[in-house]
């Protein structure tokens, strides 16, 4: 009988924590910048890079993610307040998944995370900024005893470590000197 118990007991220690967390990229921890860039976020779009673009893989079914990250973005820089709404200036901001590798199986969970963050001027068409972030998220095997539950979890904080990489570039960039400035033949 104690057998029977303990082995109920165990299962069910394995079951209980076995639901799939949602893709969630909310990132925690964001403060106030004491920094601000003049200018206004008209558009924020992030979308998956074609083929012929990525640095890694895009797992099938990643679709899904891109309206999360560009929500979970959103909300981030809304905490941040780094960008000044009433300014005369405008940008948009474009993020490219260039990879999101997750991984089918083991012991612990590591997905990648490639993005390519660029803010554009829109009075001009300079690119103020632009850089590629790696990231990784990974969860232990004591986590959860599910691999699929690792798994999201992994994409959940990969992503989350993303978007954070890139608020703390935020904090370098200068409206006035673009990375890239357009060329204008006269």
């Amino acid at each position: 009988m104690k057998k029977i118990i303990l082995l109920a007991m165990i299962i069910g220690s394995l079951t209980g924590c076995a639901s799939v967390p949602p893709l969630n990229f909310s990132t925690p921890n964001v403060g106030v910048s004491q920094k601000k860039i003049d200018a206004e976020i008209k558009s924020l779009t992030v979308s998956l890079a074609r083929p012929d673009e990525q640095k890694g893989d895009i797992t099938a079914g990643m679709e899904a993610i891109t309206p999360i990250w560009r929500e979970s973005l959103q909300e981030a820089l809304d905490r941040m307040t780094i960008f000044r709404d009433s300014s005369p200036n405008t940008v948009s901001l474009n993020v490219k998944v260039l990879a999101l590798d997750v991984p089918a199986f083991g012991v612990s969970m590591t997905t990648k995370a490639i993005a390519r963050y660029e803010i554009i001027n829109r009075a001009n068409g300079d690119i103020i900024y632009t850089q590629d972030i790696e990231s990784t998220g990974t969860v232990p095997a004591s986590y959860a005893f599910y691999g699929i539950v690792r798994a999201r979890e992994s994409v959940n904080r990969a992503v989350q470590n993303n978007i954070t990489q890139f608020l703390q570039a935020l904090e370098s960039v200068d409206l006035s000197r673009p990375m890239f400035p357009v060329r204008v033949a006269k």
